[in-house]
């Protein structure tokens, strides 16, 4: 199991990029920048590129249906060029919400959308002149929708590599069974162990029954904060705010992934609740209503040995890299902690 760290998007890029040399050195493997309506993950990424030298970078997420398939493609392959070699591009398709209300692009098909986004990168990155007809995209634009000068094209660069490893965001049924068909991983959101199977192994199964093996297996990619030592529990109760935020408010009534994914896991009546108090403004109320089970289930944040019979319940489930938040204040703890983190991988 390879242990990453997610750079949030909310600030204090510039503390955690003066960290992230030493944490390599402690054996971190993965650095991955989020990107929501804030800083673009792009340009941090390059920055990265420049103060790491063995660790991969990857994207977490960019948003796939802002872009055109062409320009996520040549975004990849200059961040593969800058970081020799390591660099995963992770997309997902953001909400409604973001999409149309911050960038002002319909957000319809999403599903249909990301399966020729990847198709279109993987044909830019083969160097091949891209022509695409799909349902979606259509590269390049037919006469009648510009002025009829459009050619095809390929992309001017040779890229580092002609397959660049495509990682994507997907809860739904119909998003988890396409990304275990197509994509080289997967990131799911608030991931329980023990509730995977029956919340999503159906379509896992169902996509991986037409997967390339040229693919190789499946990367299961889980974000979660971390924290080894005693005496921790008020860090691991931090946890409900976000678990709040995605659940209340990460989307409307009706059209919110994250609340209809506490469903599945078997809480219907907390999601309603947490969503009742949050959008009606009720934050904290609403971090409080967080079921105590789900807040320890999605969480690394306690003493050495839970830590450890945790870690082997995520294994268990499948997870091949873990993307931590490293929450403890103190940046001598957070070494630590992934130090022994990475030692409890190893020994499992």
């Amino acid at each position: 199991m390879r242990i990453g760290m997610r750079v949030r998007y909310s600030g204090g890029f510039r503390e955690a990029a003066q960290e992230i040399g030493d944490l390599e050195k402690a054996g971190l493997d993965v650095v991955s920048i989020a990107e929501a309506y804030s800083f673009d993950a792009v340009s941090q990424l390059g920055y990265l590129a420049a103060v790491t030298e063995r660790m991969e970078l990857t994207s977490g997420i960019l948003q796939a249906l802002t872009r055109t398939p062409t320009l996520t493609a040549m975004t990849a392959a200059g961040l593969d060029f800058v970081s020799d070699g390591r660099f995963t591009l992770g997309l997902g398709a953001s909400g409604p919400q973001v999409v149309e209300g911050f960038h002002g692009v319909r957000y319809d098909a999403p599903l249909a959308r990301l399966r020729e986004i990847v198709e279109v990168c993987r044909m830019v990155w083969r160097r091949e002149r891209v022509v695409h007809e799909g349902r979606h995209y259509t590269i390049p634009l037919p006469p009648d929708q510009g002025t009829g000068l459009g050619k095809p094209l390929k992309l001017i660069n040779t890229p580092v590599r002609e397959r660049i490893p495509i990682t994507l965001a997907s809860i739904g049924p119909k998003n988890v069974e396409m990304t275990a068909e197509i994509a080289e991983g997967w990131e799911p959101i608030f991931f329980v162990p023990e509730k995977a199977r029956e919340t999503w192994g159906a379509s896992v199964d169902a996509g991986l029954a037409r997967r390339d093996p040229a693919l190789g297996p499946l990367d299961v990619r889980v974000g979660v904060p971390c924290a080894i030592g005693e005496g921790l529990e008020g860090l691991r109760e931090q946890s409900r705010a976000d678990l709040a935020l995605y659940i209340g408010g990460m989307g409307a009534r009706g059209k919110n992934f994250y609340n209809e994914l506490t469903v599945r896991y078997g809480y219907p009546d907390a999601a309603a609740t947490v969503q009742d108090l949050y959008l009606s403004g009720r934050k904290d109320e609403a971090a409080v209503a967080v079921p105590d089970e789900m807040v320890a289930a999605t969480s690394l944040v306690g003493p050495r040995s839970w830590v450890a019979e945790r870690l082997a319940a995520f294994r268990d489930a499948g997870v091949t890299t873990l993307v931590t938040s490293l929450v403890q204040p103190d940046r001598a703890d957070r070494l630590r902690t992934v130090e022994q983190l990475k030692q409890l991988a190893l020994d499992l």
